[in-house]
């Protein structure tokens, strides 16, 4: 099923620093902002928009503590249980020589790990389309949306004046 189309009402802004007096501005004005969208991430934009701080480094650390163990629980195995060797003089449980592939597999289970959460979080992935309202907003213009399904004309008038009283250098409207 089809969700429905979303009324998109979008100004369009030169410099990250008129970017930020805008949100500033709607959030005094009390308007609820759809997103906001910029090329390269905006210092002091996150705490203006009410985000959190992400919580993907705690499933960094989740996921390279499974590689930790499965790197030193695997070699203890193979090293005393299924292939104990001596070799070089070292006994078979030589903790000091299981560091660097312990080091390895934590780096590398926390890598994937937080790349596979970050994109299922997000909601991405093969065959995903995500709609993009103006090709210049990934390249140089910043972006403040509204969702303006079932607003009235004089709301999106005020939108719009909005729009030209924080200096944006074009406004537009699309249906996502």
């Amino acid at each position: 099923m089809k969700s429905q189309n979303k009324e998109i009402l979008y100004g369009l802004y030169d410099d990250d620093e008129d970017l930020l007096k805008a949100v500033k501005a709607a959030n005094k004005d009390h308007l609820e902002m759809y997103d906001v969208f910029t090329p390269f991430p905006v210092h002091g934009l996150d705490p203006l928009m009410g985000f959190s701080e992400s919580r993907l480094h705690i499933a960094g650390f989740v996921f390279g503590a499974m590689g930790t163990l499965t790197a030193f629980l695997f070699m203890t195995w193979v090293f005393t249980r299924d292939w104990p060797i001596i070799f070089g003089g070292k006994p078979y449980w030589s903790v000091p020589a299981f560091i660097p592939i312990t080091f390895e597999l934590t780096v590398l289970f926390s890598g994937i790990g937080m790349v596979v959460s970050y994109y299922i979080v997000n909601g991405l992935g093969f065959g995903v389309e995500n709609p993009t309202l103006d090709d210049r907003i990934t390249d140089d213009k910043f972006c403040i949306a509204f969702q303006t399904n079932g607003y009235s004309d004089a709301e999106i008038e005020n939108l719009s004046s909005f729009f030209a009283k924080t200096g944006a250098s074009e406004v537009s409207s699309k249906v996502i």
